[in-house]
Order: C-alpha cells, then structure tokens, then sequence
C-alpha cells in the first residue's frame, strides 16, 4: 500500500491539503488481489487505491480492479507489421502507467483507511 502511494505521490497525482467544508469528498479504499501462476498458486500480492463507487453493482463491478492487458492475437500482428516494415520493436515493462489528462476543476478525495 504504501509503495502505491509513493508511486501516486513521484508522478505529482495530488497534494496533500485540509479538508475544505464546502466541497464533496470521494472516498477511497485499497482493492487486494492475488496474482496467480498457471498452476494455481499465489506468487504476488497486488493492491490498488481505488475510488469508492457509489453507483457500482456487488457482485458485477465493485471488487474488481481494471488495466489495459494486450491479447496475444494483437501483439503477434503487432510483432509482424514490425518485421514486414523492418521497424525496430522495443520492450519495456511498465510498473504504474498514468494518463496524461488534465482536468478542470478541482477534484477532493479523502485518503484511504489506515493513512
């Protein structure tokens, strides 16, 4: 948890301020979950600050955390189109990814339990 928070704090997510009395706070909580291996196994302990959704269905989407995961399908004509047009393909892994958007207003959010 607390290296997730580091990450949010290097990549400048938020700043740290009183809570002001005339604004809507959203609340937050940590998401676990247990990456496993194809047998089965536990080789990975992940968490995710998430935002508290009100409006989220039990059951369908309230436990559940999303990223953008490539499907081998693409990657392979991906890895084609790149050999056909003689391109150099790198990779790189990538351990937190953030958009870079912008957003116009002021947006609160209330830290999560236990910080």
């Amino acid at each position: 948890m607390q290296e997730e928070l580091h990450q949010l704090e290097r990549n400048k997510v938020w700043h740290l301020v009183p809570i002001p009395s005339n604004r809507t706070i959203i609340g937050t909580r940590w998401v676990f979950r247990n990456e496993l291996d194809k047998h089965g196994n536990a080789i990975r302990n992940k968490v995710r600050l998430a935002i508290h959704g009100f409006n989220q269905e039990e059951g369908i989407d309230y436990d559940e955390t999303l990223g953008p995961v490539a499907h081998m399908e693409a990657i392979r004509i991906h890895i084609a189109f790149t050999s056909h047009m003689e391109f150099t393909l790198f990779q790189m892994d990538v351990k937190s990814a953030f958009l870079n958007g912008f957003l116009k207003e002021k947006v609160y959010i209330k830290l999560p339990p236990g910080f």
